[in-house]
């Protein structure tokens, strides 16, 4: 028996005055036996989701927006417009909404979702009946959701037996990235029902499938549309292809027939991997075994699809020992944001090296995710990051295959930008905020990832909204914090840099905390007292942005050309036979300077010296005499030998003239600072001057020897005090030579 519903639910129901409408009810069938076992908020959490995933469906069928309501104990309805049999669009609604509740409960129980539908047509009245009109059809629909579901009775059964006989699938393909080799392994194969249909969606043919006893059927069409359509692929890589172990259960299953779809494709056993989802494999272990044993003694290799959803343990992959281990998308989602995550993957990639296993992470939609992963050692990547499911078989994006993890890109950048440049305005609260008020913070005020705690404006501590959120999500988590001050929840030991810091300097700080650290934001400092705060992914950004700038062969602080620039105009003069000479520009005291004055300052130094030589290139050298800055405090600078004279003038007597600009008026007026060494020792050092090596090259010879040269030269330069320099004067490179060095 169900209870009456008071008259003012009724009357919530918008009844339309000139079309039929169709009440649809969707009930959770189990909710009073998960109510006991996992408590109300689980049930009120899932009858949310339920609600979202009904509007979600009406927006993508383009219909009128819905209004639900709860006229039961996890009993949902509402009315839609009826453009079709009543019956299908109840049915759509509740495979959707099966399949936006299935995540949540494997996650939390391991189990899937059980969902009844019930149906009522709605004919057009006017509003002062509306309460009679609905009690009937909500009774109407409750007799028939507790009835079992007839398929055949439903129009759209008849056009999912079309599909199948008229083959009406397609696949769509998309790559799968193995990040340690930098190369594509293959592609999965992702079935597609008629465009414009509601059986476009996978989920829809699936599940009508496995309701009509059709699932091998359509698998099997699936294969052959996958298997013909796949195109020419190398030796090494791989065809993903779905399968349900069901169908190794159905009579029309023919061993071999595998087998002779690849050889017309002309691909072999070598090429294709057969994905089980774990989901299907416990509810039947002698199915789930049986496909095993069948596909891996005809050659094929096997991946479990589904890892971490719930569906079993890393017992049973241990036990089966995959050829791949596909980790579920709620895994991957916000794992750059999520130590957990982090932690539960990189001991999982731990894991399949362990048992002869790889990792293949599925959902990579975001490029900070790729990073994360990345960094964590993961060995292979998919999603809508890499490249969306088409046809024909889509390639890698450039962005993906230029990817590189954090560490790598900070350890190839000498020089860049202060990380003040990128800090946010932070929000500060005092050690005696409550962890109440912190949570309220973040519920109201979304741009916010963190709460920096100060004392006098200094930095105690960080609280990351996903750490306050961890620890009030627990079992007893509001209980126990939150009457507490932040600094019970608080992170004491933040990653704490100072404004002037390089960005690849803070970058490799932050990759070298605790893994569970990793990604948290780090705190800028001016002096001492807070300045602002910085997210790892801002940090990426500028990584990648100079990281951009040194592929297009420049230095990110100065512009000017690289190593790469230098071999080039230096073979090609050699290849030309022509004669020409090499200056090679160094500063001498910048190391003390820098710890002086700060990285800021010191880049203002550099940048003087660059263009200095720019414009003393400009004024005495050819047109096509070439300035390059090889990184740090050094440059070379190649021109005719006429020009060296006056080039290394201009520089050595203007350096010396504006570098004093760059020091405070008491150093400038002693032309002296007092700093500690190298040793620790504090001494008096000179202010910085420039030391300019100079050889000659023409003829045949290699690189090597130019860099043994100038080596010698640019040593013997800078032990000459002052701005100096120092001009080889042996025979140029190529001839013979008699040893002459000369000091200017």
């Amino acid at each position: 028996m169900h209870q009456e519903l008071p008259e003012y639910v009724l009357t919530d129901f918008n009844l339309d005055t000139i079309h039929t409408q169709t009440l649809v009810l969707i009930t959770i069938r189990e909710y009073f036996t998960l109510r006991e076992m996992y408590g109300q908020g689980f049930v009120d959490r899932l009858e949310k989701e339920l609600r979202t995933s009904l509007y979600q469906t009406a927006k993508n069928n383009k219909t009128t927006t819905i209004q639900t309501h709860k006229v039961g104990p996890g009993v949902t309805a509402f009315l839609v417009l009826q453009d079709s049999n009543p019956a299908d669009i109840a049915y759509g609604y509740k495979v959707q909404a099966r399949i936006a509740l299935e995540g949540i409960m494997l996650r939390h129980t391991g189990i899937g979702i059980d969902l009844g539908m019930g149906f009522a047509s709605v004919p057009c009245h006017q509003k002062d009946s509306c309460t009679t009109i609905i009690a009937q059809a909500l009774k109407d629909a409750r007799r028939m959701e507790s009835r079992p579901l007839d398929m055949n009775a439903l129009s759209i059964s008849s056009r999912f037996n079309t599909i199948l006989t008229q083959k009406l699938i397609s696949a769509h393909y998309q790559p799968i990235y193995d990040f340690r080799t930098s190369t594509t392994l293959g592609w999965e194969a992702l079935a597609r029902g008629p465009e414009g249909s509601s059986f476009r969606s996978p989920f829809m043919l699936f599940e009508t499938a496995e309701e009509l006893g059709r699932l091998f059927a359509l698998e099997k069409l699936c294969r052959e549309a996958a298997v013909k359509n796949i195109g020419t692929l190398s030796d090494n890589q791989k065809l993903f292809l779905n399968i349900h172990p069901k169908t190794m259960a159905d009579p029309l299953f023919s061993p071999g027939h595998t087998l002779e779809l690849l050889e017309k494709a002309n691909l072999t056993a070598d090429n294709i991997v057969f994905e089980i989802t774990e989901r299907h494999s416990v509810q039947d272990f002698d199915l789930f075994y049986r496909a095993l044993d069948h596909y891996r003694n005809q050659g094929f290799q096997i991946a479990v699809d589904d890892a971490g959803a719930g569906y079993a343990g890393l017992s049973l992959i241990a036990e089966l020992q995959p050829d791949y281990i596909k980790l579920d998308k709620s895994l991957i989602d916000d794992i750059h944001k999520d130590p957990v995550k982090r932690a539960l993957v990189e001991t999982t990639v731990t894991f399949a090296d362990k048992i002869g296993s790889r990792i293949i992470a599925e959902g990579i939609e975001y490029k900070a995710q790729a990073i994360c992963l990345k960094d964590i050692g993961i060995h292979c990547g998919q999603g809508y990051f890499l490249a969306k499911p088409t046809y024909p078989k889509p390639q890698v994006s450039d962005e993906c295959k230029n990817l590189k993890a954090v560490r790598d890109i900070s350890s190839n950048i000498t020089c860049s930008r202060p990380i003040g440049d990128l800090a946010q305005a932070p929000h500060a609260e005092k050690l005696d905020c409550k962890v109440s008020q912190v949570d309220e913070f973040f519920r109201k005020n979304n741009q916010f990832s963190n709460i920096v705690v100060v004392e006098d404006d200094i930095p105690k501590g960080i609280l990351m909204e996903y750490h306050l959120n961890r620890q009030l999500s627990s079992q007893y988590g509001i209980a126990l914090y939150h009457k507490r001050s932040i600094v019970s929840i608080m992170d004491d030991k933040p990653l704490v840099v100072d404004m002037e810091t390089p960005v690849e300097q803070a970058a490799r700080s932050a990759m070298q905390r605790e893994h569970f650290k990793t990604y948290d934001d780090l705190i800028v400092t001016k002096k001492g007292r807070l300045y602002g705060v910085v997210t790892v992914q801002a940090l990426l950004n500028a990584l990648a942005e100079i990281q951009v700038e040194m592929a297009k062969g420049t230095n990110p602080l100065t512009g000017l050309p690289g190593n790469v620039a230098i071999e080039q105009e230096v073979e090609r003069r050699i290849k030309q036979n022509e004669s020409f000479s090499i200056i090679y520009g160094d500063l001498d005291h910048f190391k003390v300077y820098n710890d002086t004055y700060g990285f800021k300052n010191g880049d203002r130094i550099i940048k003087l010296a660059a263009d200095i030589m720019s414009w003393a290139m400009q004024k005495h050298a050819p047109q096509d005499a070439q300035l390059c800055h090889i990184g740090g405090d050094d440059f070379v600078l190649i021109t005719t030998p006429e020009s060296v004279s006056r080039i290394c003038t201009s520089i050595t007597r203007c350096f010396a003239r504006l570098v004093n600009q760059c020091y405070c008026a008491e150093d400038r007026a002693r032309g002296w600072i007092k700093a500690k060494g190298r040793d620790g020792k504090e001494r008096e050092y000179p202010l910085v001057t420039i030391s300019l090596g100079v050889i000659e090259v023409f003829g045949k010879c290699s690189l090597m020897e130019i860099g043994e040269r100038a080596a010698h030269i640019k040593k013997y330069a800078k032990t000459i005090p002052g701005n100096s320099v120092a001009i080889d004067r042996r025979s140029a490179i190529g001839n013979e030579s008699t040893v002459l060095i000369e000091q200017e």
